[in-house]
């Protein structure tokens, strides 16, 4: 039987750094399926409107099988779509697309890939405490906290912007703690069991820069969890390290929720180790 090769990408700007096409096709390779991930660059609307529109009705008229969508696009979706998960409903993004009796369908796999790869490494210490302070409050932060919602962590709230924080909190309902990026402001959280920095503070190619203060030493006890993969190693990370935390970079979310957009799309449980081996 021949197989209809999967035509599938990724919606973002910018894309210069993504993985995702290496990903999926050492993920196709290994299943032994025919099929192609490209980059579908996209500027932030309004000016990426009409393009947006119309790579999504290539989608809905089965011209493609699958779309991720990254960074600016996951909210921007949203209007385009015939029906989202409860997760998009909650979350308010969603980061995989696809076709359902004609209807077209936003998932996110956000939320269960950071949950996989936090829970598959968070050492039995940390994971006890359930005290969990999370560095950021944007999209990103928003699926974190929604995670570890679902997992009764009790939750701090730390942004740049203290209102942002309170925006978030409001939004997603129960009893948050809000702090400021700031010395005197993240003491207070010493007996946080669990850091995750959202921030892209630190990102490529800004390598050099931390969300945490250089003045204030991480909390002891806590674990360390950076979504940012690039680089595999970042300043808050080495810090963590240094002092003897248990530490881990944001790839094995990155290839859980892309091993969940797939198995989404072709029905077929993907080897994430084919994946891990496509990007080392």
């Amino acid at each position: 039987m021949t197989l209809i090769p999967l035509k599938l990408g990724l919606i973002g700007f910018p894309l210069g750094h993504s993985l995702s096409p290496q990903l999926h096709h050492g993920a196709l390779k290994a299943m032994d399926l025919p099929g192609e991930y490209r980059l579908y660059p996209i500027a932030p609307l309004p000016e990426g409107q009409w393009a947006l529109t119309t790579l999504i009705e290539r989608l809905r008229n089965g011209e493609l099988a699958g779309l991720n969508v990254t960074i600016p696009h996951k909210p921007n979706v949203l209007a385009l779509l015939d029906d989202m998960t409860p997760l998009v409903r909650r979350t308010g993004s969603a980061n995989t697309l696809f076709t359902h009796g004609g209807r077209l369908i936003g998932d996110t796999t956000d939320v269960p890939g950071f949950l996989a790869d936090l829970e598959s490494w968070l050492p039995p210490e940390q994971a006890a405490g359930k005290k969990a302070l999370v560095l950021g409050a944007g999209g990103s932060a928003r699926a974190v906290v929604v995670a570890l919602q679902e997992r009764g962590w009790r939750i701090t709230l730390a942004a740049r912007r203290y209102t942002q924080a309170e925006e978030l909190a409001a939004s997603l309902g129960g009893s948050f703690r809000i702090l400021t990026l700031e010395a005197d402001q993240l003491a207070k959280s010493s007996d946080t069991s669990l850091i995750g920095n959202t921030t892209p503070v630190g990102m490529f190619p800004k390598e050099g820069y931390c969300p945490w203060p250089e003045e204030l030493p991480l909390p002891e006890g806590a674990a360390v969890y950076d979504l940012i993969y690039n680089p595999a190693e970042t300043t808050l990370l080495r810090w963590a390290r240094e002092m003897g935390l248990p530490a881990r970079n944001g790839m094995g979310m990155l290839v859980e929720q892309a091993a969940l957009s797939l198995e989404r799309w072709s029905g077929r449980v993907v080897p994430r180790a084919a994946m891990w081996e496509a990007v080392q």
